[in-house]
């Protein structure tokens, strides 16, 4: 039989294409009609790591991608808003929630799927409300999905009559480690376990390729998804590489599992392929749905193991930070709102040390210019991020309950004080991006404008230090000496730029050197500013203490006035 080698191969990848276009489309719709709050289901519900598995799978269903979810899950544990053992439950729901993908191609409407697409684009261009358009962009991708498989198929049939291809089937009926490692790879290159499965769907449904050779490149291809978790996670915390390496583990021992038992495996597969008359694709999408769901109950018992093994093979210290907050109770909000004010406090205290801790990160980083001190100062940012939010959220709904006058005073300048924190936390992180740029550009300051900056930063840092230490224990002698250091800090942000101005002038100093020396000057100004409001706000609540100068607590109340007219 003669066909054209370049008309297959077009055919192919241009239903590949549309194939993979259809299923990331797709997703996005679904993620869009969820209301992208995806990170937050992954957040909220992975307590356990059976809630983690149900997470995995329903956040899969959403976005149609497993390697999506185990990155945003590598993400969310390097950013330190899950752990290890519950990242092992999402990935695990993550390769039950991938099984979806066969399930659809296994309905046979493929001479469906252009009204279908016709269906989704009239949808998007010709209404203009979210929530249409969002169903439009799904009902397109589910078409497209559909066109591209066809396409591929149509590609693909010439395959059965090439006497290569045949050699390479049969050679993976009698060698089935072959099968694994040709489903590995195109997946690998590929980059999506879906597309692969789909291309074994079609394969197995035109006969080109036997039940006893497709099950091992399935095994295969389950392996090969795994590698956009280990590229996700390089670069991050120890705890995200150990994640990915779990993703890796799991998709392994699991294959070597179904691998012993390959023989009863494809016997039952082809019973229930008999009994259940299914088509060639859905016979391939129960494959793949047992493979992953059997594989689960296998292992999941065994989380702490996997968790430990890791653990010994990816040594080193883990950086990883509590970032959600622990004394946040709701029922004393009902029961106690005194009490649910002093939780609310020691959450405030955890706040002011991450951006305590953050200013320490990225005056390392300033000084070493090593990446790990970034990385955690932005880890640091993220997590105060969450912290106002969940704070102020918690006091927000404190304030409709009754609360006596020094409650009240106290409840008003925990709002204010978290303001100050959050805003402490973007000039840190404005300080990390200023190295970036550094380093990026290659600009080095001179010994005596370094020098200069690490006086004041060391001054700034033992600020925010008293600023916290007065917030924690009310001390209004610490909230004094806070007024009187955020004053040292800018009588010597004024005498370096006018050093600064001399080195400029003198050519000691580059414009570059000169602006990223200025934007750091600015930023920590501005830390000690807000470390001023913090201790102000000490003050204010404890009106037995002498009170500060009048120039001071006029600068105090004007920086108040100032954020709260910006926000």
């Amino acid at each position: 039989m003669e066909f054209n080698i370049q008309e297959m191969i077009f055919t192919f990848i241009g239903g590949l294409g549309i194939f993979l276009f259809g299923i990331k489309f797709m997703g996005d719709g679904l993620q869009k009609a969820a209301g992208d709050r995806l990170r937050e289901i992954l957040d909220k519900f992975t307590s356990n790591p059976l809630k983690g598995v149900l997470a995995g799978i329903f956040v899969t269903v959403l976005i149609q991608s497993s390697s999506g979810t185990t990155a945003l899950t590598v993400g969310l544990v390097s950013a330190g808003f899950m752990t290890l053992r519950q990242a092992i439950g999402v990935i695990m729901g993550a390769n039950i929630g991938t099984t979806v993908t066969a399930f659809i191609i296994g309905i046979e409407i493929d001479e469906y799927a252009l009204p279908i697409i016709a269906v989704g684009a009239a949808a998007l261009f010709f209404f203009k409300h979210q929530k249409i358009q969002s169903l439009g962009q799904i009902i397109f991708g589910f078409g497209a999905l559909f066109y591209g498989l066809d396409l591929m198929s149509t590609g693909m049939k010439p395959l059965r009559s090439l006497e290569e291809f045949h050699a390479l089937t049969v050679s993976m009926s009698d060698n089935p480690f072959l099968g694994v490692i040709v489903g590995t790879i195109f997946t690998v290159v590929v980059q999506s376990s879906s597309a692969t499965i789909g291309i074994l769907q079609e394969l197995f449904a035109q006969g080109a390729v036997g039940l006893k050779a497709a099950l091992p490149v399935l095994f295969g291809d389950n392996i090969g998804t795994t590698i956009t978790a280990v590229l996700a996670s390089i670069g991050t915390s120890i705890a995200a590489r150990r994640a990915a390496l779990v993703h890796v583990m799991f998709n392994v021992i699991g294959t070597t599992i179904f691998m012993i038992f390959l023989l009863p495996y494809t016997k039952l597969i082809g019973f229930l392929q008999t009994s259940l008359s299914l088509n060639p694709e859905m016979t391939i999408a129960f494959s793949h749905g047992m493979f992953n769901v059997t594989n689960t109950i296998i292992q999941f018992p065994f989380i702490a193991v996997l968790a430990w093994i890791v653990t010994k093979i990816i040594r080193g210290e883990d950086t990883f930070i509590n970032v959600k907050p622990q004394h946040l109770n709701p029922i004393f909000i009902e029961q106690s709102p005194s009490l649910a004010l002093s939780q609310a406090k020691e959450e405030v205290l955890r706040m002011a040390e991450f951006s305590h801790k953050g200013l320490q990160e990225a005056s390392a980083y300033f000084q070493t210019k090593q990446r790990k001190h970034a990385d955690l100062a932005a880890q640091l940012e993220e997590a105060i991020n969450n912290f106002d939010k969940k704070i102020t959220h918690y006091l927000v709904e404190l304030s409709a309950k009754p609360l006596s006058a020094n409650d009240s005073q106290m409840h008003s300048n925990l709002l204010n004080s978290i303001r100050d924190i959050e805003r402490i936390g973007d000039h840190v992180e404005n300080i990390v991006e200023v190295v970036d740029w550094q380093i990026a550009n290659r600009v080095e300051l001179s010994d005596e404008a370094k020098a200069e900056l690490n006086e004041m930063i060391s001054l700034t840092l033992s600020t925010l230090t008293d600023a916290i230490g007065s917030l924690k224990d009310t001390d209004a002698e610490l909230s004094h000496q806070v007024f009187t250091k955020e004053a040292q800090i800018d009588a010597m942000e004024r005498q370096i730029r006018k050093k600064h101005i001399l080195r400029l002038n003198e050519r000691i100093c580059s414009a570059n050197a000169g602006a990223a020396f200025a934007d750091i000057v600015t930023n920590l100004e501005r830390i000690g500013d807000h470390s001023a409001n913090i201790a102000g706000a000490v003050l204010e609540e404890d009106r037995t203490a002498p009170q500060p100068t009048p120039s001071k607590l006029k600068h105090f109340e004007l920086n108040n006035q100032i954020q709260t007219e910006v926000l």
